[in-house]
């Protein structure tokens, strides 16, 4: 059977050699190379929704890959779609870069420039491993498989805003809907879903931040299993702890996440932090939650811009929910969407907090009564986002949660190129 070989490459120059390599070795059958980071994701993650046996055997990242870096690009493919073999080709073969790679996830590195004796060897290893490993899937063993879950972020125009509730109210209605979900609070100093949720706990984030390699059972271990079913990864009680959550930890943990979950939340507060910053960038959906007055609609828009320049996404790529919506208020949706350039989601929260009073104070906000108006919005919301599991009856019959018949909502998942 012939070895199929997925090629990661950027520059140009690079493109045409490693394609000519491959062409020419025996038993082989490149697929076109991908040019970026998030086209070779979302081409493995097509494939394995139809099959494991539909990946490629091997997968070539060159140094230069991007806008994820290599190193770090490896790692998200040796975890959500672990029947692929990983090679590493780069212009420094040193013994540091070699070990570093290996505890990435790759399973071999090659050097430029590439030789046919060395790759072919290489190529022809890594498939007969990958050959093993699904073998070893389709017996079923203790490591992450699948697709990978969705992943949407909440972030706050400004502190209050309510991101923290809207996180907590998508994920419970995720869960509730039938879907494994997890919630994640990347607010590092001064997050509240445990006090929200009325938590007492004593692993957090921080626990995973030193960890290179999050099988599924050290996962277990560091979530907390809520009475809802949600699957709770809290903020450190000591906020000056969340520092040892770097961008590079944040990757890892939310690539974890979303190979165990169908659907992760992950609230990501006011402030933007390295951690906050690359699970923005990896989210299939990102919200931005905003008040309809002046200051926090003009912080929404500094956020937008902010997020533009750091590469981190672009403002059409991002979602603005509007919470404490009144048709008394000069400041409706339209242009809020006109002020930030972003798309702006149909269903809006109603200003009525003194639904959520109650349950807020005694932290526990998921026994938020089902006829309270906030709560029908927000799991509106849900429906929107295409985050809940309707069943086909349901879906034949127009009937599920309210505001699922608004159909999902297109997004684009990171920024291109």
């Amino acid at each position: 059977m012939p070895t199929r070989i997925l090629p990661a490459v950027g520059d140009a120059d690079a493109v045409r050699s490693v394609t000519t390599l491959l062409s020419q070795l025996p038993d082989a059958e490149p697929v076109a190379p991908v040019v970026d980071s998030t086209q070779l994701i979302d081409t493995l993650a097509r494939l394995a929704a139809e099959s494991v046996d539909e990946l490629p055997e091997v997968v070539i990242v060159h140094e230069r890959i991007g806008p994820v870096p290599a190193l770090e690009l490896i790692r998200e493919v040796a975890l959500r779609f672990p029947a692929a073999g990983v090679i590493l080709i780069t212009s420094d073969a040193s013994p540091g870069l070699f070990q570093a790679a290996m505890d990435y996830g790759a399973r071999g590195l090659v050097a430029l420039p590439l030789g046919y004796e060395e790759l072919a060897s290489r190529v022809q290893a890594v498939a007969q491993w990958s050959a093993g490993v699904r073998r070893h899937l389709g017996a079923g063993g203790d490591v992450f498989t699948g697709v990978g879950g969705t992943v949407v972020t909440v972030s706050g125009a400004k502190g209050g805003a309510g991101a923290t509730l809207t996180a907590i109210q998508l994920a419970l209605a995720a869960q509730a809907s039938g879907r494994s979900t997890a919630l994640v609070d990347m607010d590092l100093q001064t997050g509240d879903i445990a006090s929200y949720l009325d938590v007492q706990f004593r692993r957090s984030v921080v626990d995973l931040a030193a960890i290179t390699d999050i099988s599924p059972r050290v996962l277990a271990d560091a979530v907390f299993r809520h009475d809802t079913g949600l699957a709770l990864l809290l903020a450190p009680a000591e906020g000056e702890r969340g520092e040892d959550v770097t961008d590079r930890a944040a990757r890892q943990i939310v690539s974890a996440l979303r190979s165990r979950y169908e659907v992760v939340v992950i609230d990501c507060g006011a402030q933007l932090g390295g951690a906050g910053a690359a699970a923005v960038e990896m989210a299939d959906r990102a919200l931005l939650i905003t008040t309809p007055d002046v200051v926090a609609v003009r912080g929404a828009k500094r956020a937008v811009r902010m997020w533009d320049r750091l590469q981190i996404r672009k403002a059409e790529e991002t979602t603005v929910v509007v919470n404490r919506h009144s048709r008394a208020t000069e400041i409706q949706p339209p242009l809020i969407q006109k002020i930030t350039g972003t798309a702006v989601a149909a269903t809006v929260v109603p200003a009525n907090f003194k639904e959520l009073q109650s349950v807020v104070d005694a932290g526990r906000v998921h026994e938020l009564e089902n006829k309270s108006s906030v709560k029908q919005a927000l799991w509106g919301l849900a429906g929107e986002l295409d985050l809940i599991k309707v069943a086909d009856g349901d879906r034949k019959g127009g009937r599920g949660f309210r505001g699922g018949d608004r159909g999902p909502v297109s997004f684009r998942r990171r920024r291109e190129g």
